[in-house]
Protein backbone atom coordinates (compact mmCIF):
# COMPACT_ATOMS: atom_id res chain seq x y z
CA UNK A 1 0.00 0.00 0.00
CA UNK A 2 2.78 2.42 0.92
CA UNK A 3 4.63 1.52 -2.28
CA UNK A 4 1.63 2.53 -4.39
CA UNK A 5 1.28 5.86 -2.57
CA UNK A 6 4.99 6.63 -2.91
CA UNK A 7 4.92 5.67 -6.59
CA UNK A 8 2.01 8.08 -7.13
CA UNK A 9 3.83 10.85 -5.28
CA UNK A 10 6.98 10.35 -7.35
CA UNK A 11 5.15 10.15 -10.69
CA UNK A 12 3.15 13.30 -9.99
CA UNK A 13 6.19 15.19 -8.72
CA UNK A 14 8.14 14.47 -11.91
CA UNK A 15 5.29 15.71 -14.10
CA UNK A 16 4.39 18.80 -12.09
CA UNK A 17 7.90 20.21 -11.73
CA UNK A 18 7.99 21.22 -15.39
CA UNK A 19 7.41 24.94 -15.95
CA UNK A 20 3.92 25.37 -17.31
CA UNK A 21 1.03 27.78 -17.47
CA UNK A 22 -0.41 26.76 -14.11
CA UNK A 23 2.94 26.91 -12.32
CA UNK A 24 3.78 30.30 -13.80
CA UNK A 25 0.44 31.70 -12.65
CA UNK A 26 0.83 30.37 -9.10
CA UNK A 27 4.36 31.81 -8.97
CA UNK A 28 3.16 35.22 -10.10
CA UNK A 29 0.31 35.24 -7.57
CA UNK A 30 2.70 34.22 -4.82
CA UNK A 31 5.11 36.99 -5.71
CA UNK A 32 2.33 39.57 -5.79
CA UNK A 33 0.77 38.11 -2.60
CA UNK A 34 -2.63 38.13 -4.26
CA UNK A 35 -5.17 35.45 -3.28
CA UNK A 36 -2.36 32.91 -2.82
CA UNK A 37 -4.23 30.39 -0.66
CA UNK A 38 -7.37 30.24 -2.88
CA UNK A 39 -5.18 29.83 -5.98
CA UNK A 40 -3.07 27.09 -4.36
CA UNK A 41 -6.17 25.22 -3.16
CA UNK A 42 -7.88 25.59 -6.56
CA UNK A 43 -4.87 24.10 -8.35
CA UNK A 44 -4.43 21.29 -5.83
CA UNK A 45 -8.10 20.28 -5.76
CA UNK A 46 -8.29 20.50 -9.56
CA UNK A 47 -5.36 18.11 -9.83
CA UNK A 48 -7.00 15.81 -7.27
CA UNK A 49 -10.25 15.74 -9.27
CA UNK A 50 -8.44 15.11 -12.56
CA UNK A 51 -6.21 12.40 -11.10
CA UNK A 52 -9.19 10.59 -9.56
CA UNK A 53 -11.12 10.94 -12.83
CA UNK A 54 -8.21 9.38 -14.69
CA UNK A 55 -8.05 6.47 -12.26
CA UNK A 56 -11.82 6.01 -12.55
CA UNK A 57 -11.50 5.60 -16.34
CA UNK A 58 -12.05 9.06 -17.87
CA UNK A 59 -8.74 8.76 -19.71
CA UNK A 60 -10.05 5.86 -21.77
CA UNK A 61 -13.20 7.83 -22.64
CA UNK A 62 -11.16 10.86 -23.80
CA UNK A 63 -8.82 8.68 -25.87
CA UNK A 64 -11.87 7.26 -27.65
CA UNK A 65 -12.91 10.78 -28.77
CA UNK A 66 -10.02 12.23 -30.84
CA UNK A 67 -12.20 15.13 -31.99
CA UNK A 68 -12.65 16.24 -28.37
CA UNK A 69 -8.89 16.16 -27.77
CA UNK A 70 -8.33 18.29 -30.89
CA UNK A 71 -10.93 20.84 -29.80
CA UNK A 72 -9.37 21.07 -26.35
CA UNK A 73 -5.97 21.66 -27.94
CA UNK A 74 -7.25 24.55 -30.11
CA UNK A 75 -9.07 26.26 -27.23
CA UNK A 76 -6.05 25.77 -25.00
CA UNK A 77 -3.67 27.17 -27.61
CA UNK A 78 -5.80 30.28 -28.08
CA UNK A 79 -5.98 30.91 -24.35
CA UNK A 80 -2.26 30.37 -23.76
CA UNK A 81 -1.30 32.66 -26.64
CA UNK A 82 -3.65 35.33 -25.31
CA UNK A 83 -2.08 35.05 -21.86
CA UNK A 84 1.37 35.25 -23.48
CA UNK A 85 0.42 38.56 -25.10
CA UNK A 86 -0.71 39.95 -21.73
CA UNK A 87 2.53 38.84 -20.07
CA UNK A 88 4.57 40.37 -22.91
CA UNK A 89 2.73 43.69 -22.48
CA UNK A 90 3.54 43.62 -18.76
CA UNK A 91 7.19 42.91 -19.60
CA UNK A 92 7.28 46.01 -21.83
CA UNK A 93 5.82 48.15 -19.03
CA UNK A 94 7.15 46.55 -15.83
CA UNK A 95 6.22 47.79 -12.37
CA UNK A 96 7.81 47.43 -8.97
CA UNK A 97 6.43 44.90 -6.52
CA UNK A 98 4.49 47.01 -4.05
CA UNK A 99 2.14 45.27 -1.68
CA UNK A 100 0.47 48.55 -0.74
CA UNK A 101 0.32 49.78 -4.33
CA UNK A 102 -2.35 49.11 -6.91
CA UNK A 103 -5.32 47.09 -5.61
CA UNK A 104 -5.07 43.38 -6.42
CA UNK A 105 -7.31 41.68 -8.94
CA UNK A 106 -10.62 40.50 -7.54
CA UNK A 107 -10.78 36.99 -6.14
CA UNK A 108 -13.37 36.05 -8.76
CA UNK A 109 -11.21 37.23 -11.67
CA UNK A 110 -8.13 35.53 -10.21
CA UNK A 111 -9.89 32.19 -9.73
CA UNK A 112 -11.45 32.32 -13.20
CA UNK A 113 -7.99 32.83 -14.69
CA UNK A 114 -6.62 30.01 -12.56
CA UNK A 115 -9.42 27.65 -13.62
CA UNK A 116 -8.95 28.58 -17.28
CA UNK A 117 -5.21 27.98 -17.11
CA UNK A 118 -5.93 24.63 -15.50
CA UNK A 119 -8.81 23.25 -17.55
CA UNK A 120 -8.06 24.84 -20.95
CA UNK A 121 -4.54 23.41 -20.95
CA UNK A 122 -4.54 20.01 -22.71
CA UNK A 123 -1.24 19.11 -21.02
CA UNK A 124 -3.17 18.89 -17.74
CA UNK A 125 -5.39 16.17 -19.20
CA UNK A 126 -2.49 14.38 -20.86
CA UNK A 127 -0.49 14.32 -17.62
CA UNK A 128 -3.06 13.89 -14.86
CA UNK A 129 -5.95 12.09 -16.53
CA UNK A 130 -4.29 9.97 -19.21
CA UNK A 131 -0.74 9.33 -18.00
CA UNK A 132 -1.25 9.12 -14.23
CA UNK A 133 -4.55 7.30 -14.75
CA UNK A 134 -2.81 4.71 -16.91
CA UNK A 135 0.09 4.25 -14.49
CA UNK A 136 -2.32 3.87 -11.57
CA UNK A 137 -4.02 0.93 -13.28
CA UNK A 138 -0.74 -0.99 -13.00
CA UNK A 139 -0.73 -0.77 -9.19
CA UNK A 140 -2.75 -3.06 -6.92
CA UNK A 141 -3.80 -0.06 -4.80
CA UNK A 142 -4.62 2.43 -7.55
CA UNK A 143 -6.58 4.78 -5.31
CA UNK A 144 -3.63 5.06 -2.94
CA UNK A 145 -1.48 5.79 -5.99
CA UNK A 146 -3.91 8.64 -6.76
CA UNK A 147 -3.75 9.89 -3.18
CA UNK A 148 0.04 9.95 -3.36
CA UNK A 149 -0.08 11.81 -6.68
CA UNK A 150 -2.54 14.38 -5.31
CA UNK A 151 -0.36 14.86 -2.21
CA UNK A 152 2.65 15.69 -4.42
CA UNK A 153 0.53 18.26 -6.24
CA UNK A 154 -0.59 19.90 -2.98
CA UNK A 155 2.97 20.02 -1.61
CA UNK A 156 4.26 21.56 -4.84
CA UNK A 157 1.64 24.29 -5.10
CA UNK A 158 1.95 25.24 -1.43
CA UNK A 159 5.75 25.46 -1.81
CA UNK A 160 5.46 27.46 -5.03
CA UNK A 161 2.83 29.90 -3.78
CA UNK A 162 4.24 30.53 -0.32
CA UNK A 163 7.91 30.11 -1.20
CA UNK A 164 7.60 32.71 -3.95
CA UNK A 165 7.19 35.41 -1.31
CA UNK A 166 10.83 34.95 -0.35
CA UNK A 167 11.69 36.35 -3.78
CA UNK A 168 9.71 39.54 -3.15
CA UNK A 169 12.75 41.69 -2.18
CA UNK A 170 14.50 40.68 -5.39
CA UNK A 171 11.44 41.56 -7.44
CA UNK A 172 11.10 45.01 -5.93
CA UNK A 173 12.79 46.29 -9.11
CA UNK A 174 10.95 46.77 -12.44
CA UNK A 175 13.82 45.08 -14.32
CA UNK A 176 13.25 41.84 -12.40
CA UNK A 177 9.55 41.91 -13.28
CA UNK A 178 10.49 42.51 -16.91
CA UNK A 179 12.53 39.30 -16.88
CA UNK A 180 9.86 37.27 -15.05
CA UNK A 181 7.01 38.39 -17.30
CA UNK A 182 9.21 37.93 -20.35
CA UNK A 183 9.93 34.33 -19.36
CA UNK A 184 6.24 33.71 -18.64
CA UNK A 185 5.32 35.15 -22.06
CA UNK A 186 7.84 32.88 -23.79
CA UNK A 187 6.67 29.78 -21.89
CA UNK A 188 3.00 30.48 -22.64
CA UNK A 189 3.73 31.21 -26.32
CA UNK A 190 5.82 28.04 -26.66
CA UNK A 191 3.08 25.92 -25.10
CA UNK A 192 0.43 27.51 -27.31
CA UNK A 193 2.46 26.99 -30.49
CA UNK A 194 3.21 23.39 -29.49
CA UNK A 195 -0.51 22.74 -29.08
CA UNK A 196 -1.25 24.24 -32.52
CA UNK A 197 1.40 22.04 -34.14
CA UNK A 198 0.02 18.97 -32.36
CA UNK A 199 -3.53 19.78 -33.43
Amino acid sequence: MLTSALAGFAASAVLILAIGAQNAFVLRQGLRREHVLPVVLTCAFSDLALILAGIAGLGAVINAQPGLVTAIRWFGAAFLLGYAVLAARRALRPQRLEVAGKPPATLRATLLTCLALTYLNPHVYLDTVLLLGSIAQQHPHRWLFGLGAATASLVWFVALGIGAQRLAPLLARPSAWRVLDGVIALVMAALGITLILQA
